[in-house]
């Protein structure tokens, strides 16, 4: 009986032992794989960023739709100009005498193509999907208008599910994950740059997850 009882004890150790190990290791795990995945979600809404700024420079308002702008990115320029103060003579009609005026004059310089300017690595044809192994889903993106001080501003936000990203993770570490409010973290349910709400271009990512505003 003495050593049945030990046998169970060492069992109750051993489990408890686990549970202990598991509390601290489950937690250490799930923050390693959090920054891998985070940081690769980071790496293409960044390039959706740089795509939708392009588009906007280019148009004046943002895309909602994915393949216009990856289709913008294959074919669009860039209107290269330059800026020159000038001067030129204007009769003054009350005066009767001839006046100098200054001036600003911009000049077309050329044209270069968007693709070879900020994607030459061809990045942006993938830039859409979620970048997780064993994920095929593609980033959510709106854009529009909102008004500001009387004034129609465009705006766009793409963003994708910490579910999406972590579905296959611990439980309840995702559920402590999505309820973040951290300047150190990433706050809130997704991951996303951009706003439909705020005159915005930044993401909602820590520095340590890359550049998180252009």
């Amino acid at each position: 009986m003495k050593i049945v009882i030990q046998l169970v004890l060492w069992v109750v150790i051993g489990f408890l032992g686990y549970l202990v190990f598991n509390s601290v290791n489950g937690p250490v795990k799930f923050n390693k794989i959090k920054k891998v995945r985070y940081t690769k979600a980071v790496e293409n809404l960044r390039d959706i960023r740089t795509a939708q700024l392009a588009y906007r420079t280019v148009t004046g308002k943002f895309e909602k739709d994915p393949e216009k702008l990856i289709a913008f990115i294959d074919t669009a320029k860039f209107t290269l100009t330059q800026r020159r103060d000038s001067s030129f003579i204007r009769f003054n009609k009350i005066l009767k005498i001839d006046e100098p005026k200054d001036t600003v004059v911009i000049d077309t310089l050329g044209y270069a193509s968007v693709k070879d300017s900020l994607f030459k690595g061809g990045n942006h044809l993938s830039m859409m999907k979620i970048p997780i192994e064993g994920v095929d889903e593609n980033f959510e993106m709106n854009a529009g208008f909102i008004n500001k001080n009387d004034l129609r501003i465009a705006v766009f936000e793409a963003k994708v599910s910490k579910d999406v990203l972590l579905g296959d993770l611990d439980k309840d570490l995702l559920a402590q994950e999505k309820e973040v409010v951290s300047v150190d973290g990433v706050n809130g349910k997704y991951l996303s740059v951009g706003s439909m709400n705020e005159v915005m271009t930044s993401g909602n990512w820590p520095r340590t997850y890359g550049e998180n505003d252009n």
